[in-house]
């Protein structure tokens, strides 16, 4: 860190320890540093985000950081009653560079992380030992790099009885890289806690977000920009790491991977100054990156783009964000809240992270009513069972049939590697079931001909075992057709999700088997992949 970073990073400590009524220390200008190593081991330096400063006269002095609770102060007043214990609130930077005293960086060649189907067993052993010899803060450094670097979506990270597993998802699929020891489980546990402001006691589940630039013993600096999701099991508590691409280029509509008509029908849609727009489909089947696609390619300075987001993913210019945590039992930082206050900020187009109750319902579909372009993701597995589940939360009320533009649903499933992927004739019984599925396209979508069709299966290679590289979407998605405005505004008909499929396909919807056998057809991926994906 520069010195101007540091002197920053110091001030800013300051005006925090002034708004919280606590002594501030610059650990900068300190001249001496003596350890006491007695008074707290390593691991609960860790844990509890405290430094022993000095010991004189029975008076003990910890430097603490911003993240350490008032549980955890009283608790050392409590264990050190003996003394005069006092605390004074150091930098993050200060903790870190007293932790290098407490825990001296090691020699630590960084092995890179490989997925392998021969010799996994190997491969885990390998990077469980290098794990177990690195710093906390390098761990989680390390880890995120790695899955950076081999284009992992999520860390999982699992308690058992004996040990702790981490696997990486790739290309929507887990694989194993490391097992680690309790004691360093523990030590790593507290640093993502701590820097995601989550607590390793709760019991309950919780959610927190890491945005920081960490400093490895190597020399190197990781950009780490993650959302968390913990849980606790019987064995500890179990971690999800999400990791967010900061890269712009990539949030743009020619890059979805929509057909032509189907990219014609949300450039239309989009384009229109009011309605909705819902985008839906399980966790991690690429809602987001889809609506802040649309949002890239409205985001111009005509317009007024406002964001509600649990928590915000990526920062774009232009565009006002806000991170939102929705509290059971609270309303301060619902949804609805968010969205009503925004709704007086004159926005021209409002981005609602997740459709998750009646209120934001209700006031997302006004919203929609009364002059705005709402964009919203909405967990459900199919896009007419959108319309449905929306019909249960709200009831079959005319007006959201008028609000609602377009429902898109969508899952990601992983794409042959051009180089790798090996031809072959499928069987009678696969040649039957694509048979199936093109015959069942809606009018107006171009048949292929399967005719002496060739398929492809994945290959493999030291670099790419699996044989996948990236993955793609399938979609299925649907306007507010006269056919289903009818059904929908009929109340002598029970709305169910096959009725609305049916009436959607009439007007020309291809079905995600149905866009995903295309691309199975074109050598995109495979039968089993995709199969795997819908079922």
């Amino acid at each position: 860190m520069s010195q101007d970073a540091r002197l920053d990073e110091e001030q800013a400590t300051l005006r925090r320890a002034r708004v919280l009524g606590m002594d501030y220390l610059d650990t900068s200008q300190l001249t001496e540093k003596p350890l006491y190593k007695d008074i707290l081991p390593v691991e609960e330096l860790y844990k509890l985000r405290v430094i022993p400063i000095r010991l004189f006269d029975n008076n003990l002095l910890f430097g603490i950081t911003t993240s350490t609770s008032q549980q955890t102060m009283t608790a050392l007043r409590q264990r050190f009653a003996d003394n005069r214990v006092s605390f004074s609130i150091i930098s993050d930077v200060g903790y870190r560079d007293y932790m290098k005293l407490y825990d001296p960086p090691k020699e630590v060649v960084y092995q890179d992380i490989e997925i392998n189907k021969e010799n996994t067993t190997d491969l885990v052993g390998q990077i469980s030992v290098l794990l177990d010899q690195v710093r906390a803060d390098d761990m989680l450094a390390y880890l995120v790099a790695q899955a950076h670097r081999l284009n992992a979506s999520d860390i999982h990270i699992e308690t058992a009885q004996t040990d702790v597993r981490v696997r990486l998802r790739i290309d929507g699929v887990l694989h194993p890289v490391a097992r680690l020891k309790q004691d360093k489980y523990r030590i790593l546990i507290a640093a993502i806690a701590s820097a995601g402001n989550v607590s390793t006691n709760s019991t309950e589940a919780q959610q927190g977000h890491i945005a920081q630039k960490i400093s490895m013993a190597d020399g190197n600096t990781v950009d780490v920009n993650v959302r968390l999701e913990t849980v606790p099991t019987i064995n500890g508590m179990d971690v999800v790491m999400r990791l967010f691409n900061m890269d712009q280029s990539m949030y743009a509509l020619d890059k979805l991977g929509l057909s032509e008509s189907e990219r014609a029908i949300v450039n239309d849609i989009i384009a229109k100054p009011t309605g909705l727009v819902m985008v839906v489909g399980p966790t991690g089947s690429g809602k987001t990156t889809t609506l802040y696609s649309m949002l890239n390619s409205l985001n111009t300075d005509e317009r007024k783009i406002i964001t509600i987001e649990d928590p915000v993913e990526y920062q774009f210019t232009g565009i006002t964000q806000i991170s939102v945590h929705s509290k059971e039992g609270g309303n301060d930082n619902s949804f609805a809240d968010k969205l009503r206050a925004v709704l007086r900020l004159d926005p021209d187009i409002v981005m609602v992270g997740e459709i998750r109750d009646l209120d934001t319902a209700k006031t997302a579909l006004q919203a929609a009513l009364t002059g705005h372009l709402v964009l919203a993701t909405f967990h459900a597995g199919s896009a007419a069972a959108a319309l449905t589940r929306i019909a249960d939360i709200i009831g079959q009320n005319p007006l959201f049939i008028s609000a609602i533009r377009l429902v898109m649903a969508q899952r990601l499933i992983r794409r042959l590697d051009d180089n790798l992927k090996q031809p072959y004739t499928p069987s009678e019984i696969e040649l039957q079931k694509i048979r199936q599925v093109v015959e069942s396209l809606p009018e107006g979508i171009d048949r292929p001909n399967i005719d002496g069709l060739q398929l492809y299966k994945p290959g493999s290679s030291d670099d790419n075992p699996y044989g996948y590289t990236g993955q793609l979407a399938i979609r299925e998605q649907f306007t507010m057709s006269e056919p289903l405005r009818q059904l929908l505004e009929n109340p002598d008909v029970k709305i169910t999700s096959q009725a609305i499929e049916e009436a959607a396909r009439h007007s020309g919807m291809r079905t995600m088997l149905q866009d995903g056998m295309l691309k199975v057809i074109a050598g995109e991926t495979t039968l089993d992949e995709l199969y795997r994906v819908v079922g």
